[in-house]
This record gives structure tokens, C-alpha cells and sequence, in this order.
């Protein structure tokens, strides 16, 4: 039934059901008309547009359902729909707006897929030079300090092995800031020992005390703390008993865990961190927790939005909750995808 017959249809009801008692309900009106019939049209009047809105209300609720989710949908939540059972014109809407939907999700999926692949290949542009170029100029500039400091007199040594402790320290920082860009580990050793050196590397330059978990066990359970003058392979507990997963699915594991880390040290005020990587089922898991201040709704900043816009790229699913007492716990789960053989 089309919207206009619908409507009309409801109005026939009401009007109707109206007529029907005006014709066989013993009410007269008399002319001039009396009070009390006065007070029985108007009470009639009032029932009849009651009636008349609640059934309008009731015909008309699958368009405010769609309202609704036209104005709540979020192309980074996927799989947003509302049923659309039946024929007419309504229905044809909402079948509509649910295809809609999905085209704006896969062109949302596809659009996100390029800029991120061109941002990681950015990474590693910048990472190469980095390595390449400011480098191997620093290595060289050290190695010129040092043949300097071993030739100068004692007045000009001691500020020349000074320069030479400043040059050292900038180049472990290129050096770190080229692992975050590109992580190398990642592509040589795989996502175990990729999430390793990363949770060392935090621990090392933030004071966190982070927690490893990764293999089959539940999230959260065992592992061994880090904290300053406490890393090392060791940390990490058993094996992995994790499958082989693509590079892209790591990848991404890999970016959402370095953002979570990062939201942690920066604005959760946390002490405590828990890097949890378990094969549930035929997911893999990555739950990230901390012991901060905690959030009651995530902002959807453009950190938030660029892990959910990585999760989307492997089919994987982020949920950003309270932690259990305090904190803040971030989960990201995707479907295994195997490597290719």
C-alpha cells in the first residue's frame, strides 16, 4: 500500500467509527445546540483526533525509525540497517536507504583502503630516508667527532665528547622515530616480535609498566611487567600459538595497538598497561587496557577514527569501553585471514 492510501485509509478508520456512532448512538443535536450536547461534540472531536494521531503515529513509525538512523549512522559502524518487510511505498524507502548504505560503506571501505596505503607508503618513504640519508649523516658526524676528540687537547676534548653524547642521542631518536614510521621488525620477524619491541619501547621512554599476553590464553592473564630497566625477550610469555595472519591484518594490529598505547600515555594519566594477543575461536584478539582515568564515551577524534577506519580494512571489529574499576580498554577482533601458500 502506497503512503497516500495508507494515510487516507487510517483517516477513513477514525472517520468512520465517528459517523457510525453519530448514526446508531442515541446523541441529537438541537438547534440552537445545548450545553450538554456542545460538551459530547467537542469530548467526540477530542477522541476522534486522538485516535486519529495515535494511529497516524503507529502507520508512520517505520519512517521515524528511519529518521532516526539517517541522523545516528555512522559509515564506521557498518552493518546499520532496519528491516523492510512487505510492499509499498515505505518499504521501498527503507530498502532504498539500506542499499544506499551499503554502497557508501564499500566506497567508504575502498576510499579509506587508498589513503591508508598511501600513508603507510609515505612511512616508509620518510623512514627510508630518514635511515638513509640523516642517518648515516649523524653516524658520520659522530665518527668525525670522535677521531676530533681523540686528537684534541684535554680543554676541547671534554666539550667534544659532549657533542659526540647530544649527536648519539639524536641519532637514537631518528632511529626510534623511524621504527614508529616503519617498524622493520614487523616484515622481518612478524607481529609477535614487532608488539614486543613496540611495548619495550614505550615502557623505555614513558615509565608505563606494561603487561604482555599473547598465545591462547585468556586476555589479561600471566605475562611479565616492563617497566624502565625490565625489558627483555623474556618478557613474553610461552608460545604464541597464533596463526599466520597477512601483512595487512599485522599491519593493522600493529598501528592499533601503537595508537592505544600512545592515547594512554598521553591523555589517560595511566601507570598500567596490558597488551593481551590471543586466537579465540576463528578470531584473533587484540585487547589493549590501562588503569588511567578512564572515558564514559569515546571522543571520536581522528586517532579513534583512523583505528576504526583500520579495523574496517581487515573486517575487523574496535570496541572502545570502560575498563573494569577504572581505564579504558580497547579491543579490536578480526577474522583469521590466513597467509597465502
Amino acid at each position: 500500500m502506497s503512503l497516500y492510501w495508507r494515510i487516507f485509509a487510517l483517516n477513513a478508520v477514525v472517520l468512520g467509527t465517528a459517523t457510525a456512532l453519530l448514526l446508531w448512538a442515541p446523541v441529537t443535536v438541537s438547534v440552537p445546540v445545548l450545553l450538554t450536547e456542545a460538551i459530547i461534540l467537542v469530548a467526540g472531536l477530542g477522541v476522534m483526533l486522538v485516535a486519529n494521531a495515535a494511529l497516524l503515529r503507529l502507520g508512520l513509525a517505520p519512517l521515524g525509525r528511519l529518521t532516526k538512523l539517517m541522523t545516528t549512522v555512522d559509515l564506521l559502524r557498518p552493518g546499520q540497517r532496519l528491516p523492510a518487510s512487505g510492499g509499498g511505498e515505505v518499504a521501498e524507502v527503507i530498502r532504498s536507504f539500506n542499499a544506499m548504505l551499503e554502497r557508501l560503506e564499500q566506497e567508504r571501505a575502498t576510499s579509506s583502503a587508498r589513503a591508508l596505503l598511501a600513508q603507510e607508503s609515505e612511512r616508509r618513504r620518510i623512514a627510508q630516508e630518514l635511515h638513509d640519508e640523516v642517518g648515516q649523516t649523524m653516524t658520520a658526524v659522530l665518527l668525525g667527532l670522535k677521531r676530533a676528540a681523540d686528537e684534541a687537547p684535554d680543554p676541547l676534548r671534554k666539550e667534544l665528547h659532549e657533542a659526540q653524547e647530544i649527536t648519539r642521542e639524536s641519532l637514537d631518536e631518528v632511529r626510534r622515530l623511524v621504527r614508529r614510521l616503519r617498524p622493520g621488525v614487523l616484515d622481518d620477524l612478524g607481529l609477535v616480535s614487532a608488539l614486543t619491541s613496540l611495548t619495550e619501547d614505550f615502557a623505555t621512554h614513558t615509565g608505563l609498566r606494561i603487561t604482555r599476553s599473547f598465545g591462547t590464553s585468556p586476555a589479561g592473564t600471566g605475562g611479565r611487567p616492563l617497566s624502565r630497566g625490565q625489558q627483555g625477550p623474556g618478557a613474553e610469555q610461552g608460545p604464541p600459538g597464533l596463526p599466520a595472519l597477512t601483512p595487512e591484518t599485522e599491519l593493522v594490529l600493529y598501528r592499533v595497538a601503537q595508537e592505544s598505547l600512545t592515547n594512554a600515555a598521553r591523555h589517560a594519566d595511566a601507570r598500567k598497561v596490558t597488551v593481551a594477543l590471543e586466537h579465540t575461536g576463528e578470531d584473533v584478539v587484540l585487547t589493549v587496557t590501562d588503569d588511567g582515568t578512564g572515558i564514559e564515551a569515546p571522543r571520536e577524534g581522528a586517532g579513534i577514527r583512523g583505528m576504526r577506519e583500520r579495523a574496517l580494512l581487515i573486517g575487523g571489529r574496535l570496541d572502545i569501553t570502560p575498563a573494569p574499576g577504572a581505564g579504558t580498554r580497547v579491543r579490536l577482533s578480526t577474522p583469521v585471514s590466513r597467509k597465502q601458500p
